[in-house]
């Protein structure tokens, strides 16, 4: 891969949620230039099939290589775990290829060997068993306990957090019996970040609430680093595409990125 130091970051996401990610690798990496796209247009994935997911993950990949993307960030779970080996092979050399699953993972490994932890994520991240299965090959002793969270996604995107709604709903959530006496919580999901601070309220700041976003973050910065590709001066471009523009998603964009973002509508089949 032969890229300039300039190249934009690719990020995308199936929708405007993955902004928490490109959001934490902004304010850790200021000077990079940015692509995000939101594939709004067929959101959730997290009900789609793993054949649609590949699909569109291939449409999306194709878009952000003709912007000279020398990195692509998979910031949705579900394509992270559906999509990111193949991804990975079809970029090749193009690009590199980071998901939102690995460096959680990673980061697992190195610090919670012989700890429980827990896990709230979509029903198709929970079921997939794809954190289980790449913790089992790290040989960490690591226990994990999985819990599908399937109303936080929507609850969040409506703008209900911080409130007495969110409250109830998660400590509903998070006082299931399967995330009984953990050391630490994965937010596998790029919308969690928004209610970390209520998580870590639930739990008293008793466990480390770990935030799949800011760890990502850092493995990229990482990578930039090693392979000399980190932009470390000038004002940063971003662009934000979405394959299909509503009003309410561009007024969202607010919650997830800090700031209200101008969205340029990129179908994904014309």
């Amino acid at each position: 891969m032969n890229k300039s130091v300039s190249a934009p970051i690719g990020i995308f996401d199936s929708g405007i949620g993955g902004l928490t990610v490109a959001d934490a690798i902004r304010q850790l990496l200021p000077h990079e230039n940015m692509i995000y796209f939101g594939d709004t247009a067929h959101l959730p994935y997290g009900d789609k099939s793993e054949a649609a997911i590949q699909a569109y993950s291939i449409k999306i990949a194709d878009v952000l290589l003709k912007k000279g993307c020398k990195v692509i960030v998979i910031a949705c779970n579900s394509a992270s775990s559906a999509a990111y080996e193949l991804l990975k092979e079809y970029v090749r050399k193009d690009a590199h290829i980071i998901n939102v699953i690995d460096p959680m993972v990673d980061y697992l490994t190195r610090h919670y060997g012989g700890k429980t932890i827990g896990l709230i994520g979509t029903k198709r991240t929970v079921h997939s068993g794809i954190y289980a299965q790449k913790l089992k090959e790290g040989d960490k002793n690591i226990l994990l306990h999985s819990l599908a969270t399937p109303l936080l996604a929507p609850m969040i995107e409506e703008g209900f957090f911080n409130n007495q709604i969110s409250h109830e709903i998660i400590a509903q959530y998070l006082s299931d019996a399967t995330l009984e006496n953990i050391d630490a919580l994965v937010l596998a999901c790029t919308h969690y970040p928004l209610i970390k601070k209520e998580i870590n309220e639930f739990y008293q700041n008793r466990i480390d609430v770990l935030d799949s976003a800011e760890v990502v973050a850092k493995a990229l910065c990482e990578y930039l680093i090693e392979n000399q590709l980190l932009n470390q001066s000038g004002k940063p471009e971003r662009h934000f595409f979405v394959s299909d523009y509503t009003e309410a998603f561009e007024a969202s964009t607010r919650l997830f990125f800090h700031e209200l973002v101008a969205l340029e509508r990129h179908p994904l089949w014309n």
